[in-house]
């Protein structure tokens, strides 16, 4: 396979562009308002604002420029799966689930808030994703808004992240294989990375017999960023991850790396990259930005 080669500065470009325009996004459509809500909007912005690889944004968006969607409408889509990610992380750090105190290098909502308006800007950011994709200013056509719904609704509950959710907390008392860690990972983390590359997809109007190449390259960088991001729970350093480390081993879940052992993990990971990339034979540099990401997944330290 030849493949185009994309210079590091196309990905920094990119997540310094798609982070400009998700932070300005939130900013613009999450206005506190002058009553007694204003806590929770203020939080909903504690949490969305500034922080993040904004990594799905950023799938979405480039798929999205591949078939030539306007950059508004791929920002909108872009808002909607990054308010379900951040709910997620959100509720994820709350005492009831992993109890973490540090996100983004910052304390955690509940702790810069507190746990009552912590969840409520976790259900009011879910909320707000599928308002902000049904809305005609994302895309006039209704049939497009629906199948996006669909997709992200699907990403975030009991067959995607949340499903995935519920299986990493089964883990802290069972005993998983390699295969079930990989299903795990799949939903947990795989489904709104996939979520992603497919609403871009939907925006750009590809049937869904078209997304098949982009399906596979979601699946393997999914499975790769779990791996990257096991590593460095193992082996990582809290100040560059902008949270706590070693916290999986220290609750007793297996994982990639401790399944595979941290050789073999990094090798898995890389020939997922590969295989990714693979998937892309089709396209030419209009592919590359997603080329990068792809290789940004395992070389990042956060």
């Amino acid at each position: 396979m030849t493949e185009v080669a994309a210079p590091d500065s196309l990905l920094a470009d990119g997540l310094a562009r798609i982070a400009e325009e998700i932070d300005g996004a939130f900013d613009a459509l999450l206005a506190v308002p002058d009553d007694a809500r204003a806590k929770l909007v203020e939080a909903m912005r504690y949490a969305a604002i500034g922080g993040g690889k904004r990594l799905r944004p950023l799938l979405l968006a480039s798929v999205a420029e591949m078939y030539g969607v306007q950059r508004e409408a791929a920002i909108r889509a872009g808002i909607a799966i990054e308010s379900i990610h951040v709910y997620s992380l959100i509720h994820d750090d709350l005492p009831c689930m992993d109890d973490d105190a540090l996100r983004h290098g910052k304390p955690t909502l509940h702790l810069a808030f507190d746990e009552a308006t912590a969840v409520l800007a976790g259900d009011s950011l879910h909320a707000f994703a599928f308002e902000v994709l049904s809305d005609p200013a994302t895309t006039p056509d209704p049939f497009t808004r629906i199948e996006l719904v669909r997709t992200l609704g699907h990403a975030s509950g009991a067959q995607g992240m949340a499903g995935g959710q519920m299986m990493d907390l089964v883990a802290e008392t069972s005993e998983f294989d390699l295969q079930t860690v990989t299903r795990l990972q799949q939903l947990k983390t795989g489904a709104l990375l996939g979520a992603a590359v497919e609403m871009g997809a939907i925006l750009g109007r590809i049937p869904p017999e078209g997304r098949t190449h982009l399906r596979g390259y979601a699946r393997d960088i999914g499975l790769a960023f779990q791996i990257a991001d096991d590593l460095i729970d193992h082996e990582g350093d809290a100040a560059l991850a902008g949270k706590a480390v070693g916290k999986d081993a220290a609750a007793g879940k297996e994982t990639f790396v401790s399944l595979l052992g941290p050789e073999r993990a990094r090798e898995q990971a890389r020939m997922l990259v590969e295989q990714a990339i693979g998937h892309l034979a089709q396209h030419g540099r209009e592919a590359d930005l997603l080329r990068a990401v792809a290789r940004y997944i395992i070389e990042r330290d956060h």
